[in-house]
């Protein structure tokens, strides 16, 4: 009988501001931002989907976003959140996201993520 290890390997994570935590921030594996964009692309219109696609796909190491495009960018989300086709965990992603980047826009603050090892 083997046994399955229980220790996984570290993946990266999108840790994002204005979160729901204890230390206003979020966590979300890479992998499920990288989903979320092929979502996007195929449930989202061609002329409002660009620059939410490419922050899905390459979040970089970092950024921010004003208030005024954290505010479009939480719209997008939300709309893309509840789309039919979009299955419950990569929903549930996009809700925190575009309840996170409105936090911030509703604030007048910019929206800021990082990405983190393990």
């Amino acid at each position: 009988m083997t046994r399955k290890p229980q220790i996984n390997d570290p993946e990266a994570h999108v840790v994002t501001s204005h979160g729901a935590d204890f230390f206003g921030e979020d966590r979300h594996p890479l992998k499920a931002l990288t989903s979320l964009a092929g979502y996007a692309e195929g449930c989202l219109p061609g002329a409002e989907r660009g620059p939410l696609v490419e922050l899905l796909k390459n979040p970089g190491n970092g950024g921010t976003l004003p208030a005024e495009k954290a505010a479009e960018v939480a719209e997008l989300l939300l709309r893309l959140a509840r789309h039919r086709f979009v299955k419950g965990p990569a929903a549930a992603v996009a809700r925190a996201l575009a309840d996170a980047a409105a936090r911030a826009a509703a604030d007048g603050e910019p929206w800021e993520w990082r990405v983190t090892e393990g």
